[in-house]
């Protein structure tokens, strides 16, 4: 069972959002407080931990930032100031997310999964050359896919992509050599089941195909694997498409 600390000051927020997770196989710590967060984290070493920004005592962008030199685990904000200047903040003072409080409770538990199971990969040390990758940012030859600004090179050129395809895109290289079916995909980036005859991923894989050069008629970078789903072929970026 993962297990999370919660820094939230609104009790009974906490405690909805607290016992949600619970039922998903997530155990879950609160803090009230934003000064008394970071000893309760670091004792507590967690799978990672969900902030409020508006906490009293100290705020989470704070405490984002001070516990980011301590502690190298997923941090996430969920809060109800949707406000792209506090994203862009609260990714440069360390935070792997920035959620807000109206997200529906599956697709944060989405999230938070995807988090999680990045964070359980690296610990494994699972075999990843020629890939070097941190909390943001893969490289794969010559590919590089940075997290924090939201961008994509290969070979060089900058790739215009949409935040959803740059979002599967960063899905499928976190998981690169696994095979990823639809219903993980839609899970992870939509926060709901596969129906049998949802095509919006298929449509997506073959949007980041093209952009990113891929052989239309027999791909090598993305690969199709029938009746299985999708594998990001981490070899695959030193070398052009025909």
């Amino acid at each position: 069972m993962n297990k999370i600390v919660y820094v939230e000051d609104e009790i009974e927020v906490g405690e909805l959002i607290s016992a949600y997770l619970k039922k998903h196989d997530i155990e879950v710590t609160i803090e009230t407080r934003g000064d008394r967060a970071e000893a309760t984290i670091l004792a507590a070493q967690p799978d990672l931990v969900l902030l409020d920004v508006m906490l009293p005592g100290k705020d989470g962008m704070s405490l984002c930032r001070d516990l980011r030199s301590q502690w190298q685990g997923p941090i996430v904000l969920l809060t109800s100031l949707d406000s792209d200047m506090n994203h862009i903040l609260a990714l440069e003072m360390g935070a792997n997310d920035y959620i807000l409080k109206t997200t529906p409770p599956a697709v944060l538990l989405a999230r938070l999964r995807l988090h999680l199971r990045q964070t359980q990969s690296h610990s494994v040390g699972e075999e990843r050359p020629p890939a070097q990758r941190n909390s943001r940012f893969i490289s794969f030859g010559k590919l590089s896919i940075d997290m924090l600004n939201r961008q994509v090179i290969l070979d060089g050129e900058n790739i215009a992509l949409s935040t959803a395809d740059f979002d599967l895109l960063w899905e499928l290289a976190s998981h690169a050599g696994q095979i990823l079916n639809r219903d993980a995909l839609l899970q992870t980036l939509r926060g709901v089941s596969y129906d049998g005859m949802d095509r919006s991923i298929d449509v997506a894989i073959s949007r980041l195909r093209k952009k990113l050069h891929d052989n239309a008629t027999e791909p090598f970078r993305i690969k199709t694997i029938r009746n299985k789903g999708y594998l990001f072929a981490p070899q695959a970026w030193e070398t052009e498409a025909e």
